[in-house]
């Protein structure tokens, strides 16, 4: 009996056995890919872990709160500006839905703004007082070949009367004399008077016709409405003298690609009041700007697609937070868009050659150092992979005082899949400064976001292979530069793929939040669109996993250059490092805002005294991060103190 059951029982659990095999074989890639995610989830988990490679969280938005951040840029207040605009999304464009938020990463608290105009691809700066200057931003979305359904283009509008400009309203008609075709301008454009010209003796030789540019469209559909070739243009509803003296000239008028158009509107973010204030419109209307604080406290506003959809002609202009207004500079100098222009302690701007594009692939690319008063620029040797800069990123590392800069990765132009591996080093500060690489990456990379960190190394991270990700070529890794040793070292791998449209800035607690991604498509394939990541993701660096950070408090709130200022701190005997950083205003791999002083300090019982230097090309005005470090390289929470 007892044999017959025992013999039952064997059948049993032999079955079983096969079924489990069985139920393992077909689920076995699965069950190997479960434990696989847990046991790294419990690697990376682990204090041992995190002190030596970091952290990252995701914060995920409540829905009603998420949108397609473009920008972001950190206020003295502590909270984070995340900028959508209209989110490059052409449906939230039709129906002006216009957005941006402010994040309190301490509280978790977001509030939305009202955004006054779409400020997609806009360009921004801290100001003295900790406002933030915005300017520019988008008046068309571009329309690719095949969607373009009314031939147009660029027209050139010219007055030969020297004693009064000419304003033509939008809807003015324009009639070719040689083709007969009739093009219609959809804005209006005050054209200047007529230049008379002199020479040494002072014999009139003529006037100089003042320009007008202005987009028009062919009144019909169709491509018989296209011209080929250079046309002089009669102006509608203009007699006698006006007629003669007014004309336009235009190239080719085709069915050709249309890129985006610009605006000049400009306004400052209120911190404290939190809300736009509209202030003086720019000169020349731009879209993917660069802008540049100058040490006077002045801003200098440079390139960006105008409102015709054309690259601004090298007219660059001067914001003076004291009036509002902008004006011209007295030179041309021109560069594609969102060019990384900085500030260096004589007064001159470093180019590096990283830019988001948009521009001809001949023109303002090499870099160098420009003398804004003088236009004189001198060219830069020894740049590797010249021709793949765009959506590169260039960094000025800590401390600022060494005007060293390290350039990342970067791409073909346009929508090239070319991507280079190289990072290259300068230093301004020698007598013949020349680029000469820097440690490779692992991959080519475009789009990859650098942020300075107060211990004075550098995380980099992210960014694509290819144009926007395509081919799922997101790059999931992470990385610390040590400028002392020229050698990156790996760090815990982000969560989130992050490709055009993305970037990064460090808060006052001493982490690092990322933000965007916008993915050409979402398959390796290249069959489905991509989807804009709204996600912000927080790298929280191994310094923070070492135990207790120093504390600082109290001090003065306004510090002057050359000036001492106590602080108190109960760690005060083991701070070995202060440091000065400027806040980020991150967009389209550009950030030319952040920077890392070295201060002197001293100290005495429980007090730190620190002095800021005297230079205003190396402190511009403006609001900053005051960081403590100890022997570990832990730093304290930041205090906030404004230079004046």
């Amino acid at each position: 009996m007892r044999d017959r059951a025992g013999l039952r029982r064997a059948r049993r659990v032999g079955l079983g056995a096969v079924v489990v095999l069985a139920l393992a074989g077909m689920n076995g890639p699965w069950l190997y890919r479960f434990g696989a995610q847990r046991y790294h989830q419990y690697k990376i988990d682990e204090p041992g872990y995190k002190a030596s490679h970091g952290h990252w969280d995701i914060v995920e938005f409540p829905k009603e709160y998420r949108q397609d951040t473009i920008h972001a840029v950190l206020l003295h207040t502590g909270k984070v500006l995340l900028v959508a605009g209209s989110g490059n999304n052409q449906a939230n464009f039709d129906a002006r839905r216009f957005d941006s938020r402010l994040w309190d990463p301490v509280k978790g608290t977001v509030k939305k703004v009202p955004t006054p105009t779409d400020l997609f691809c806009t360009g921004h700066t801290q100001l003295a007082d900790g406002s933030i200057l915005i300017a520019g931003g988008t008046k068309r979305y571009e329309k690719l070949k095949g969607d373009v359904t009314k031939a147009g283009g660029l027209m050139i509008v010219h007055n030969e009367n020297p004693d009064k400009p000419v304003t033509l309203p939008a809807g003015t008609r324009f009639t070719g004399k040689a083709n007969g075709r009739t093009f219609v301008s959809k804005d209006p454009v005050l054209v200047p008077r007529a230049r008379k010209n002199f020479d040494r003796t002072g014999r009139f030789r003529g006037n100089t016709p003042g320009l007008g540019r202005i987009y028009v469209e062919a009144e019909h559909r169709g491509t018989r409405y296209e011209t080929g070739t250079q046309d002089n243009y009669r102006v509608r509803g203009l007699t006698g003298a006006d007629a003669r003296n007014t004309y336009g000239i235009a190239q080719k008028l085709a069915l050709d690609k249309k890129d985006f158009q610009g605006i000049r509107d400009t306004f400052e973010f209120d911190p404290v009041a939190e809300k736009y204030v509209k202030v003086d419109p720019m000169h020349e209307a731009r879209w993917y700007p660069t802008l540049t604080t100058l040490g006077d406290g002045k801003v200098l506003g440079v390139s960006g697609l105008d409102d015709i959809g054309q690259l601004v002609p090298g007219k660059n202009e001067l914001f003076d937070p004291a009036t509002r207004t902008w004006a011209y500079t007295p030179k041309v100098r021109q560069f594609p868009t969102y060019p990384a222009l900085f500030l260096m302690q004589d007064g001159r701007l470093f180019y590096s050659g990283s830019n988001a594009g948009y521009g001809p692939a001949d023109v303002g690319r090499a870099p160098g150092i420009w003398d804004v008063g003088s236009n004189r620029f001198t060219p830069l040797p020894g740049l590797s992979d010249p021709d793949l800069m765009e959506t590169s990123g260039t960094v000025l590392l800590p401390p600022a005082q060494d005007e060293r800069y390290l350039v990342i990765g970067g791409g073909g132009v346009g929508e090239s899949a070319r991507s280079s591996r190289r990072t290259r080093l300068i230093d301004l500060k020698a007598a013949h400064p020349r680029f000469t690489d820097g440690p490779s990456l692992e991959r080519g990379t475009r789009y990859p976001q650098a942020s300075v960190l107060p211990d004075d190394t550098v995380l980099v991270s992210g960014g694509s292979e290819d144009y926007r990700g395509r081919g799922a070529s997101d790059i999931l890794r992470a990385r610390l530069y040590d400028p002392r040793t020229g050698a990156f070292r790996r760090v815990a791998d982000p969560l989130v793929g992050r490709d055009y449209h993305s970037g990064s800035l460090l808060l006052p607690d001493g982490r690092v939040m990322f933000f965007g991604s916008d993915p050409l498509y979402g398959d390796k394939a290249g069959t489905r669109p991509g989807t804009f990541e709204q996600r912000i993701e927080i790298y929280t660096p191994p310094y923070l996993y070492r135990g207790a950070r120093p504390a600082l408090s109290g001090g003065p709130g306004t510090v002057a250059r050359g000036a001492p200022a106590t602080f108190v701190s109960r760690d005060a005997a083991r701070i070995r490092k202060a440091r000065l950083i400027r806040p980020s205003a991150s967009t389209h791999v550009t950030d030319v805002d952040q920077r890392s002083i070295a201060l002197d300090f001293t100290v005495s019982g429980d007090r730190v005294t620190v002095r800021v230097p005297g230079n205003r090309n190396l402190v511009q005005p403006g609001w900053y991060m005051l960081f403590v470090d100890d022997a570990r390289g832990t730093p304290s929470v930041a205090r906030w103190v404004r230079v004046r």
